[in-house]
């Protein structure tokens, strides 16, 4: 059964609003450091190190310097599990921060809408309203047999979080799948050369958070959402791997050059690396367009 007892169950922050290389600030704070996405991570700080004294100094540390170094807002959860850390920092953003301790855990979760839950999206939050679900006390009022009936396996995750409940670990050791970056336009994109020039930031982007885990992608994944909501995307895998951002440039504008002309306006177009790997060598290997995509 899951654990409730706050001397065996950690302290854990999550600082929102991070960009660019922030991992050395958010490790200095804690022994134990699981990044989430590109600007969210868990801090495991259960054993603060010698010079911080409490979670909420860690917090109030993280978010300074966060604005002293980027001009950027943080926001911070401080709580006993991830689930709860996750929803405070939401709770605050994109400037603030909240602490939900044990005695409060359980009424916080319970007026909260289900889609306000991290690990319900907005499919599984329709089905929940279908089924009279739409808050964490009308979760809770469902027996784990009836969550496992209507939501096979996640059913058992839904009917602890309902009770505040989660014992993930923070995962220090956790690997980085895929590193992205999206955007999503005012206004609708019909031009090869305004989808190409609006690609290059989220490019520039996703590169340097790249570099930064010391690793090098093998596959370019670009992503286009059509005003009417469609969305596909297409892929390159290079054999070994891709060494500069302008290899990643090259085989993201082929990717989106295919595309055209566009059966509806562009709304949303992202770039994501993925299929992480150590280099065998420091010299950086430029790809040529020749290759099949």
């Amino acid at each position: 059964m899951p654990r409730t007892d706050l001397r065996t169950t950690p302290f854990r922050c999550i600082p929102r609003g991070l960009r660019g290389n922030t991992q050395d600030l958010l490790r200095v704070h804690a022994h134990h450091l699981e990044p989430l996405s590109l600007d969210e991570a868990y801090l495991d700080v259960t054993e603060t190190l010698p010079q911080i004294s409490s979670a909420t100094q860690i917090a109030r540390e993280i978010r300074t310097k966060i604005r002293e170094r980027t001009h950027l807002t943080a926001s911070a959860g401080i709580s006993y599990n991830k689930l709860l850390a996750k929803l405070a920092s939401d709770h605050r953003k994109p400037d603030g921060w909240l602490v939900i301790t044990p005695a409060m855990g359980l009424g916080f979760v319970e007026t909260l809408p289900v889609k306000k839950f991290h690990g319900i999206g907005p499919a599984t939050a329709a089905r929940m309203s279908a089924l009279g679900i739409e808050t964490g006390l009308d979760l809770r009022a469902g027996t784990l047999s009836f969550l496992r009936q209507h939501f096979g396996k996640a059913g058992t995750f839904y009917y602890w979080i309902a009770r505040g409940i989660d014992d993930r670990p923070v995962r220090a050791d956790r690997k980085r799948k895929s590193i992205g970056a999206t955007t999503t336009f005012l206004h609708d994109i019909f031009i090869f050369d305004a989808a190409q020039n609006a690609l290059q930031p989220l490019i520039a982007k996703a590169w340097r958070l790249a570099e930064n885990t010391g690793s090098h992608a093998r596959t370019v994944t670009l992503k286009v959402k059509y005003s009417n909501f469609q969305t596909l995307t297409r892929s390159h895998t290079d054999p070994l791997y891709i060494g500069d951002r302008k290899a990643v440039k090259q085989i993201a504008g082929s990717l989106l050059e295919r595309l055209f002309p566009v059966p509806k306006g562009i709304r949303l177009l992202g770039i994501t690396l993925s299929s992480f790997q150590q280099p065998h060598s420091t010299v950086a290997r430029q790809l040529a367009l020749a290759l099949d995509i």
